[in-house]
C-alpha cells in the first residue's frame, strides 16, 4: 500500500434492504477514508445509517434482503468485488469489529475462554494449548484481572465493563490494521467508559491500527476523534477534522447536535422532529424538514454537494454553494471565527441504538 494511501477508502456507498413497504435505502452514497493510525468517528442520531454504513464495509449485513453497491477500496483492494472466500480471510482478521452490545454478541453457553480461542483457531493455525496462552496473554493485555484463573469462567460471571473488554480481546486475535468499534461505550457507566476509551487509545497505538469508531456522543466525539464524518438519513452533512468541527460547525445538523450538550449552553435534549421515512425521503436536504434556516432551494432536487469551508471541512448545504449566503447559518456563537473551545464530557445526541 502507498504512504499516501488511505488504509480504507470507501466511495459513493449505498445500502439498501427490500421490506415489506418497500426499499429501504439506509446508506445513500456515502464516502469516507481512514488512515494508518487514525481514529475516525461517525456520528449522528440513532437511525442515520452509522451502523449499517460500518457493517457494510465487510458485508456482514445479510444479503438478501441487503443489497450493497458502491466501492470499498481496503489496501488498495476493493473489498465488495471479492468473493466471499477472500473476504473471510480479511474480516475478522485484518478487520475487526467490536459490536455494541457485548450482552448479546457474546454466547452465554460457552466459556469467555472458549469463545476467544475460536475466534483464534479460526483465522490461525494454532494448537489447542498455543490457541489458550495467546488467549489468557490478550486477556491480560485488555485489562482483566487474573486472566488465567478467568479463562474458564463465563459471561454471566463478568461485569459489563469486563464484557466489553473481553469483546475487544477476541478482536485483536487476528492483530487487526482497521478496528470497527460500534458504540463500545454504550450502557456503561461514566468510569468504565472512560476505562475503554483509555484501552483502545493504548492498544490503538500498540497495534498501530487505523480506527473507524460508531457513537452517538459527542462526549466520546471529543475525546477520541482525528477527523469526523456527521451523517443523517442515510447522508453525510459534514467532515472535518475534530477541531474544525466542534470549534466551528458549518451544517445546521451539525450545530443542532452541538447546541444539544450542556458545554454549548444547552439543556441536554433532543433535537426537535424526527429523522425523515427511509423509505421516502424527501427532496433536497435530508435535514430541511427540521433546519430553521431552510429555503426553498434547500427542499428540491438532490442533496446539496459538499463544498468546502474550510481546509479539510466539507459541508452539504446550499447555503454554501453558488449564489448562496453562508451568514445565514453562521449564527453567533457557533460559526467561524468564533472561539467556542472545544467540548468534553458525556452528553448524548440521541438513543444508543443505530
Amino acid at each position: 500500500m502507498a504512504d499516501d494511501q488511505p488504509l480504507l477508502e470507501v466511495e459513493n456507498l449505498t445500502t439498501k434492504f427490500s421490506t415489506d413497504n418497500g426499499t429501504l435505502t439506509a446508506v445513500d452514497g456515502v464516502d469516507f477514508s481512514v488512515n494508518t493510525g487514525e481514529t475516525v468517528c461517525i456520528v449522528g442520531e440513532s437511525g442515520s445509517g452509522k451502523t449499517v454504513a460500518t457493517e457494510s464495509i465487510t458485508k456482514i449485513i445479510n444479503t438478501p434482503p441487503g443489497e450493497i453497491e458502491g466501492t470499498v477500496r481496503y489496501k488498495g483492494r476493493d473489498l465488495l468485488s471479492l468473493p466471499e472466500s477472500e473476504l473471510r480471510q480479511i474480516r475478522g482478521n485484518e478487520i475487526a469489529h467490536i459490536f455494541q452490545n457485548p450482552q448479546e454478541a457474546m454466547n452465554h453457553c460457552y466459556t469467555v475462554g472458549w469463545q476467544i480461542t475460536e475466534a483464534l483457531q479460526i483465522h490461525q493455525d494454532v494448537s489447542d494449548d498455543e490457541a489458550r496462552a495467546k488467549a489468557v496473554d490478550l486477556m491480560d493485555r485488555v485489562g482483566i484481572a487474573n486472566a488465567s484463573s478467568r479463562f474458564d469462567d463465563y459471561p454471566h460471571e463478568f461485569s459489563g465493563g469486563q464484557k466489553q473488554r473481553v469483546m475487544i480481546a477476541m478482536a485483536l486475535v487476528g492483530d487487526p490494521d482497521l478496528l470497527i468499534a460500534d458504540e463500545p461505550t454504550t450502557a456503561l457507566d461514566v468510569t468504565v467508559q472512560a476505562q475503554i476509551l483509555r484501552l483502545l487509545d493504548d492498544l490503538q497505538e500498540e497495534f498501530e491500527m487505523g480506527v473507524l469508531f460508531v457513537t452517538h456522543d459527542l462526549g466520546v466525539v471529543a475525546e477520541i476523534a482525528d477527523r469526523i464524518v456527521v451523517m443523517y438519513a442515510g447522508k453525510v452533512m459534514e467532515r472535518g477534522d475534530v477541531l474544525d468541527i466542534f470549534d466551528h460547525p458549518g451544517h445546521p445538523y451539525t450545530q443542532q447536535l452541538l447546541e444539544c450538550l450542556p458545554e454549548f449552553g444547552g439543556t441536554g435534549g433532543g433535537i426537535p422532529g424526527t429523522l425523515p421515512d427511509p423509505h421516502d425521503p424527501p427532496d433536497g436536504c435530508r435535514f430541511a424538514p427540521r433546519c430553521e434556516y431552510a429555503e426553498e432551494a434547500c427542499r428540491t432536487g438532490e442533496q446539496p454537494e459538499e463544498i468546502e469551508v474550510a481546509p479539510g471541512q466539507e459541508v452539504s448545504c446550499v447555503h454554501y454553494g453558488p449564489g448562496g449566503n453562508p451568514s445565514i447559518v453562521r449564527s453567533e456563537g457557533l460559526g467561524p471565527g468564533d472561539d467556542t473551545g472545544t467540548v468534553d464530557g458525556d452528553s448524548e445526541v440521541g438513543p444508543a441504538d443505530d
